[in-house]
């Protein structure tokens, strides 16, 4: 039980079998739908038979359902990444600002909350940093459910926000910046090696909700990793055992990315490239003065109905990321 290759055994095909299990999902997934078209052109065929005009309502209800389904999942093709399937642990930082900056944090918060439950995915906060006055001056969550990742993906970056800020008494138009981190949510990865020696472990007590428990113990644990300076931490769980658990999920996560993005470097210097990575290259603008618009400047897809994208109607803009990365 000791022998480390019977443990790299155990990982290996917990690994095959979660592909297996994705994998026999898609393709139930295509056989429902398969199902569903024949069961269709029956009903139409019968109704064409019998003249029955009164099918034409139910038909084309299925055929609207159908249109949107097969959609779905052919987007799901396209994720072909190896973490696309993963849960995403996600980041919401405050930009320079002040207050205006924590609002729109807040707003992005809400905004990806709604997303995530209208897709059936769970919610759970890690880490929350309020702000002085009001909003969020950072926010941490774990998005569970499958493709998260995959599909959050085309959210990182910055967000910026145009309105008429109500926390300014003149009523002044203001520019404000949120950025949103998203990681895939993996489990001991043999390429990622994480030594005890280069971990700074500090506790503290929490401050945010949770009751007496919470704020009279150092259940709170901060994760430095000394040799890149990332550091994580976590405060919402009941226990020092299970916030250090949940903050070393989230230093994998950021280390991958760290990984990956030395890696995406070293393709772009050899293929001449160079990426502007700065504050102000914002992937999406969303405008509520002096009219009303969010549009993508990545993909050029854009909508006037912004009420609707915050309250979660993302999938227009992150299909359009998808298709165009495909």
């Amino acid at each position: 039980m000791n022998d480390p290759s019977f443990w790299e055994d155990v990982q290996n095909s917990q690994r095959v079998n979660k592909e297996v299990k994705l994998l026999k999902n898609k393709i139930q997934k295509y056989e429902n739908l398969k199902s569903r078209i024949d069961d269709a052109e029956v009903l139409i065929l019968l109704g064409m038979e019998e003249g029955d005009a009164s099918i034409i309502e139910e038909v084309e209800s299925e055929l609207s359902r159908l249109e949107k389904d097969v959609e779905a999942l052919r987007l799901e093709t396209l994720l072909s990444g190896p973490y696309d399937s993963s849960n995403a642990i996600i980041e919401i930082h405050a930009g320079a600002g002040g207050t205006e900056a924590m609002d729109w944090a807040s707003m992005l918060l809400r905004m990806y909350t709604r997303w995530c439950e209208s897709k059936g995915y769970q919610v759970k906060t890690l880490d929350f940093l309020p702000g002085e006055e009001a909003g969020v001056k950072s926010a941490t969550l774990q998005i569970t459910g499958e493709n998260a990742y995959g599909y959050l993906k085309a959210e990182k970056g910055v967000h910026r926000l145009v309105r008429i800020s109500p926390f300014d008494a003149s009523g002044r138009r203001h520019t404000s910046f949120a950025s949103l981190q998203v990681m895939p949510e993996i489990e001991d990865d043999g390429d990622l090696d994480i030594k005890q020696e280069d971990l700074r472990i500090d506790t503290y007590r929490s401050g945010g909700a949770g009751g007496q428990h919470v704020n009279k113990t150092e259940s709170a644990v901060r994760i430095t990793h000394i040799p890149t300076g990332i550091v994580v931490q976590c405060q919402n769980e009941r226990s020092q055992i299970q916030n250090r658990e949940t903050a070393m999920k989230v230093l994998r996560a950021r280390l991958l990315e760290l990984k990956e993005a030395e890696r995406q470097k070293e393709l772009e210097k050899m293929k001449g490239e160079q990426k502007s990575i700065e504050w102000g290259s914002q992937i999406r603008s969303y405008v509520f003065h002096p009219y009303s618009m969010v549009k993508d400047h990545r993909t050029n897809q854009e909508t006037g109905n912004i009420q609707a994208v915050m309250d979660g109607d993302l999938d227009p803009f992150i299909n359009a990321y998808l298709q165009m990365m495909a």
